[in-house]
């Protein structure tokens, strides 16, 4: 499923954004809970993203909770006019890497009104689902995103760690846009639904993208180093590279609290993989 052409651009409802987003989970503390150790480089890590042309910036009231949206704010207000801020809510937080789904229609309503304090909004172009609430069926949690919607305070929905079935039955209650689900080199559980998405030109938003290098099978470990060597790039450069690659509606996040990891995810966008190095990066599904 490998497009021609590197596209560099994809459109989210009617934005159009570059590609290669920011995610902005990793600017909160550790196990995403509270702030992080060092608030000025947080601050100067936002300002230097949009400074180098980056228009798609994800975010959730669950990062932090509360901080993540509260630095982008800090940060980067007034707005460029250009810059696509999304956000989630149906998540809730009781500690370091605890997430709960909660994702009733009064939840739903109070967090979006939460993100659009914090961020200093008056609307939200992109509002995610951030996880189906297994008490709630999913139409009624996107019932109220759309109805949030006519009021003017979300621009577009989409949704987050579904299943094609989840993402069918969303789309008979609203507009779906983008879909945001784990997808990686390693971890391809979502192929039906990026197939789906390439198809009809809703946009795929990875997270995750670079899988976890630390205890990465060997087999994939050397695949990526093989074919960094050959384009003098990292592996997580080849990782970038390869979902770039494998989609034209493909928008990869990758997040990071640091200028000189950010950098190194920039120039992944510049590497043009061969017929022969997709090949290989392919058959690591197996």
């Amino acid at each position: 499923m490998h497009d021609g052409t590197l596209a560099r651009d994809v459109s989210i409802g009617t934005i159009t954004v570059p590609r290669l987003g920011f995610g902005a989970m990793r600017i909160t503390g550790r196990g995403i809970w509270g702030p992080p150790s060092d608030r000025a480089a947080a601050l100067a890590l936002l300002r230097h993203v949009v400074e180098r042309g980056v228009r798609l910036i994800d975010t959730a009231d669950s990062y932090g909770p509360f901080v993540s949206e509260e630095l982008i704010a800090e940060a980067l207000r007034p707005y460029p006019s250009d810059l696509l801020i999304a956000t989630k809510g149906g998540l809730t937080r009781s500690g370091p890497d605890a997430w709960h789904p909660k994702a009733d229609p009064r939840h739903l309503r109070e967090a979006c009104e939460g993100s659009l304090r914090r961020l200093r909004l008056e609307r939200i172009d992109l509002y995610q689902l951030h996880r189906e609430d297994p008490r709630i069926p999913i139409e009624e949690s996107i019932g109220a995103l759309r109805d949030l919607q006519a009021e003017g305070k979300i621009r577009y929905i989409g949704v987050c760690n579904v299943s094609l079935d989840q993402l069918r039955r969303a789309r008979t209650v609203a507009q779906i846009v983008s879909v945001q689900n784990r997808y990686n080199v390693e971890d391809r559980h979502s192929e039906d639904v990026l197939r789906a998405c390439t198809a009809d030109g809703t946009v795929f938003i990875p997270w995750h993208p670079l899988g976890g290098l630390e205890g990465m099978p060997q087999r994939i470990e050397g695949t990526l180093r093989r074919i960094g060597e050959r384009h003098r790039a990292s592996m997580n450069q080849i990782l970038l590279a390869w979902l770039l690659h494998k989609s034209p509606i493909m928008a990869p996040i990758p997040g990071t609290s640091s200028i000189t990891h950010f950098e190194e995810n920039m120039a992944s966008a510049q590497i043009v993989l061969s017929p022969d190095d997709l090949a290989e990066l392919d058959r690591l599904a197996a």
